[in-house]
């Protein structure tokens, strides 16, 4: 074979291996991410029917058809699992962006009227809350007895104070906050009457409507914190 021929050759073979890398590799991703999806789907579905210490990895393989391996290799255990039932409760989908860079939040606290700043924090804290909610009362119930839950329900406490408190920094930056409270205080307040627990009182065990709530929290929220 002419060897400018055969050189030629090899790199054009060369170049469509590597040029079918990419797609290969966009393809991978995909399976990977509709098996986490699945997985996280089917776990969810468990953990809120039979509860969080009942469900076992080998029914949440069975119930998304993952071997267990794959759940393993994925999730690493059964904690983790619930922990990417969360994330993906918090923001509705599997997207790796952070609550407080997505666009609700972000036209949340650049809004300039401090009203509607609570009435879309309300708003969008009860859309948040109907996909968290349950999910959250199943990690609270398992860190009663698993010390690596308690940890996770106190990490998650500890982000959600932090990103809280974004609004009662916007608050305080605005004067909009009543006088005699300090920024720290408006973000206690916020943690505590917007927090899992109060939710799951109001709507699970009182049976509030989604609207209820909502109405309520903005309604205290501003009696609370504005003049």
């Amino acid at each position: 074979m002419d060897s400018r021929f055969e050189s030629i050759t090899i790199t054009k073979m060369d170049q469509d291996v590597k040029g079918r890398r990419p797609d290969e590799g966009s393809a991978r991703q995909a399976r990977t991410r509709r098996t986490r999806a699945a997985v996280v789907e089917a776990a969810r579905s468990l953990f809120v029917g039979r509860g969080y210490a009942a469900t076992t990895i080998e029914a949440i393989s069975d119930r998304s058809d993952t071997p267990q391996a794959t759940v393993y290799r994925l999730f690493s255990s059964k904690l983790g699992i619930l922990k990417a039932v969360l994330d993906v409760s918090v923001g509705g989908d599997d997207e790796t962006v952070a609550m407080a860079d997505r666009p609700p939040v972000r036209a949340l606290l650049s809004d300039d009227d401090p009203k509607n700043q609570l009435a879309g924090f309300a708003a969008l804290l009860r859309e948040v809350m109907g996909r968290v909610g349950p999910v959250h009362r199943i990690l609270a119930d398992a860190a009663r007895s698993d010390e690596d839950a308690a940890s996770l329900l106190a990490e998650i406490a500890r982000q959600r104070h932090e990103g809280q408190r974004r609004i009662a920094r916007s608050l305080t930056r605005s004067g909009a906050l009543r006088p005699g409270i300090r920024e720290r205080d408006a973000a206690d307040i916020i943690h505590a009457i917007a927090s899992p627990e109060v939710y799951g009182l109001l709507v699970f065990d009182r049976e509030w409507s989604g609207e209820r709530y909502e109405k309520w929290l903005r309604s205290i929220l501003i009696d609370q914190l504005l003049p």
